[in-house]
């Protein structure tokens, strides 16, 4: 039985590619550069690094825009999975998109809108023996500094406080404040864009020579790890298949949206980067902390430098805004169908909006913030993420053969072909993740497995599983799924 929505059908296309453009395009872009530059070496390699990440991500946005127009339920891969894989891997899922998947990224994000609010606050934060004082020890995993940068923390915190509101009291004043922040978000870029090739001193050859270009299995090493920073940077576009109930003419938005949405994305980020790249060698975006201000600051002057930190903040804003809007959905559709707390499945009687959720993964997200780096956050969420990915384009093939005559008013383009590559891709992807991980950790190179903390979290919901599937057999009220056993 599908999950049933109560809430309303508010979202047309304009706002629909709003969300996935404003999801996607937060701190990514802003933040990612510097690390994938330090882990490449080569301003070629991080060109066609995103380049790839981005067609991935496409052909990922083709898949779900089949599942999406398909089945316009809120909830999106929760839903998804429960006809594809049943109720275990659907439940692991959601449990997954709580406590991992889109409450870190949401964390993330918030964390470097907080981080460039900064630099016009001096926010203030504990002296190093404080911030090293108390440790959060994860056997095999790593240590968890909770009072390092406190005060951008708190900050962080706050932003996601103040939005959560917003979208608890409305759901068109959180579409309307995306549709807009997405406007402000594309001028902000294209300004800062124009502004470093117009004016700034630069030179092509940036575009083309490093000092250190690494080769062979330390290259392969190096892509991998940067498609993570890249795929995080993309992350955002499976957000409108949460809120597929509620948008206007599904069939048709959902695809459009998904499509225009990932592209105008690739070409943002190819055009970003190389006005990075013209201001500053690959060398010096690798040592940037704010790569963006440190680029405007080399073509114009420092104070320009200043105000791109506060575009980025406006730009940041909705992305946490986006993400906190469509993600909450899964966890409204699992208190809905009594797998979760089921008071999250309850939506405001005045406001109608999941008003129970959005505070729930509000709560958890300060957790994320406090405990955590945006390396880490941004790391782990990728990881589980691209888990689901692969799993969703596995379950087309499932879909295809079990619900041969069902209605498919889009279908994904070139499928077997585009679908076969996805899945093979995902699955290297996420291997030799694992395996970098792991011996970045065995080499001190990073302080968590971020991988494996993932998987921990991850797993922490079986036996959540069990207990609500006992609880509802035992209240008698328990849910036919699909085949017509019994739900949990």
């Amino acid at each position: 039985m599908p999950t049933t929505s109560s809430l309303a059908k508010k979202i047309g296309f304009w706002s629909a590619t709003a969300l996935i453009i404003g999801s996607i395009i937060g701190s990514g872009v802003f933040m990612k550069p510097a690390s994938m530059a330090g882990q490449l070496g080569s301003p070629i390699w991080l060109t066609i690094v995103w380049v790839i990440a981005g067609l991935f991500s496409l052909f990922g946005a083709l898949v779900y825009a089949e599942l999406g127009a398909m089945i316009p339920e809120t909830g999106g891969i929760y839903v998804y999975f429960r006809k594809m894989f049943g109720d275990f891997v659907a439940y692991l899922y959601g449990w997954a998109a709580f406590s991992v998947i889109n409450t870190t990224g949401v964390a993330a994000i918030a964390f470097v809108c907080a981080q460039y609010a900064d630099y016009f606050l001096h926010l203030p934060r504990f002296d190093a023996a404080t911030e090293q004082a108390v440790i959060w020890h994860l056997p095999f995993i790593g240590d968890l500094h909770p009072l390092e940068n406190f005060g951008v923390k708190s900050l962080a915190i706050a932003i996601v406080a103040g939005l959560t509101w917003l979208n608890y009291r409305s759901v068109k004043a959180g579409s309307s404040f995306q549709l807009i922040s997405t406007i402000v978000k594309i001028g902000v870029i294209a300004a800062l864009v124009i502004g470093i090739f117009f004016f700034g001193n630069g030179s092509v050859e940036n575009f083309f020579h490093s000092e250190n270009p690494k080769q062979g299995s330390a290259l392969l090493a190096g892509v991998i790890a940067a498609l993570t920073g890249a795929f995080f940077a993309y992350d955002g576009w499976i957000n409108i298949t949460f809120i597929a109930g509620e948008i206007k003419q599904p069939q048709r938005n959902i695809p459009k949206s998904l499509f225009a949405g990932v592209i105008a994305c690739i070409i943002v980020y190819v055009l970003v980067n190389q006005a990075y790249l013209y201001v500053l060698p690959v060398e010096k975006i690798a040592t940037s902390s704010l790569v963006a201000s440190d680029a405007i600051a080399k073509a114009i002057g420092n104070a320009a430098g200043a105000l791109v930190a506060a575009m980025i903040v406006i730009c940041t804003l909705g992305a946490v805004n986006g993400n906190l809007m469509a993600t909450t959905r899964i966890t409204y559709a699992m208190g809905k169908d009594k797998v979760f707390l089921p008071w999250a499945g309850k939506e405001h009687k005045k406001f109608q909006t999941p008003g129970n959720a959005l505070w729930l993964h509000g709560g958890w997200i300060a957790v994320l913030i406090v405990s955590g780096s945006f390396d880490m956050l941004a790391d782990m969420m990728v990881f589980i993420s691209w888990i689901a990915y692969g799993l969703g384009a596995v379950g087309i093939f499932m879909l295809r053969k079990k619900m041969p005559d069902a209605e498919r008013p889009y279908k994904i383009w070139l499928h077997p072909f585009v679908t076969l590559l996805f899945i093979t891709f995902t699955a290297l992807f996420l291997v030799i993740t694992v395996y970098n991980d792991v011996t970045n950790y065995i080499h001190h190179r990073q302080p968590v497995v971020n991988s494996l903390l993932g998987i921990l979290i991850t797993a922490l919901g079986i036996p959540l599983y069990f207990y609500y599937r006992n609880k509802n057999r035992k209240d008698d009220t328990a849910l036919p799924d699909q085949q017509g056993s019994t739900f949990l």
